[in-house]
């Protein structure tokens, strides 16, 4: 009984805080992509073959058309990262400017360039803002997944590309979000889902390219609301599936967070377009 409360709480709290989210223009118009040096990075990729699908939130329970594209098999580690900022200097901690990246980015590093103590090289790495995370994957060549991407390969288990109707399904998400300290343990550990794509849940939560898109305006789009009934209360009658509560936390995480906040169990993966 106790789980279940805290789990209300977190959705209600991340689908209250809607109500003060209204937000400004995109800043990300002013980051110079081009003033960033590539780099190179061997996470593998799969390809994730496309189809319909129903979202959680979807007016009038439309379908969803997702396109194939290819996403990284695992999140991005501290190790990739590091790369990335000793090769970019602007995206280091005591260099990156405020306006994308709040006070706690990279919080628990050591320096500039050094990792946590006691931090695992192939843990994923967390306190990055979705700036930060964007700037990562043009780096490499890559994006970041959209929402309907990321949902779509997240409702496979390891054996069908959709168990949400599975009750053991949505238990097991609510069992993993309860974990405390999950986000420090390495990538790869757990077992793959049916498209071959690990650590979905068990680790960290993870930025999508529109990652507010659904319940608020946000920093990673025109900063128009869409479906009012989509946001803050009216969310909850707007869901395909009210039962979902893993859903419920996850969008209620999405729709609190703007695009330079970092927390300490939120990190990402990459896409790419097929």
């Amino acid at each position: 009984m106790f789980n279940l409360l805290l789990i209300l709480g977190l959705i209600l709290t991340g689908l209250g805080s809607c109500s003060t989210q209204e937000q400004g223009p995109n800043p990300i118009s002013k980051i110079n992509s081009s003033q960033l040096k590539p780099i190179l990075t061997d996470t593998k990729m799969v390809k994730v073959t496309g189809g319909k699908y129903l979202p959680f939130y979807s007016e009038n329970d439309s379908l969803v058309q997702v396109k194939d594209f290819w996403i990284d098999i695992r999140p991005v580690t501290n190790a990739e990262f590091l790369k990335f900022v000793q090769a970019n200097p602007q995206w280091r901690r005591s260099q990156v400017k405020r306006l994308y990246a709040d006070t706690t980015y990279l919080r628990d590093w050591v320096a500039d360039t050094e990792l946590p103590k006691d931090a695992l090289p192939d843990a994923p790495v967390t306190f990055v803002s979705w700036f930060a995370a964007k700037a990562y994957a043009d780096a490499v060549g890559k994006r970041l997944p959209t929402l309907d991407e990321w949902e779509y390969v997240a409702m496979a288990d390891a054996d069908e590309p959709n168990a949400r109707g599975k009750k053991s399904y949505n238990d097991a998400l609510i069992n993993l979000y309860m974990v405390k300290n999950r986000q420090f343990n390495q990538v790869m550990q757990s077992k793959p889902n049916y498209w071959g794509i690990y650590n979905l849940f068990d680790l960290i939560w993870e930025w999508t390219d529109d990652f507010n898109s659904t319940l608020v305006t946000g920093d990673s789009r025109g900063g128009e609301y869409g479906d009012k009934t989509l946001a803050c209360a009216g969310s909850a009658t707007s869901a395909t599936d009210v039962m979902n509560y893993a859903a419920f936390i996850r969008f209620g995480l999405r729709s609190s967070l703007k695009a330079n906040y970092t927390v300490g169990n939120l990190g990402f993966r990459c896409a790419k377009d097929f």
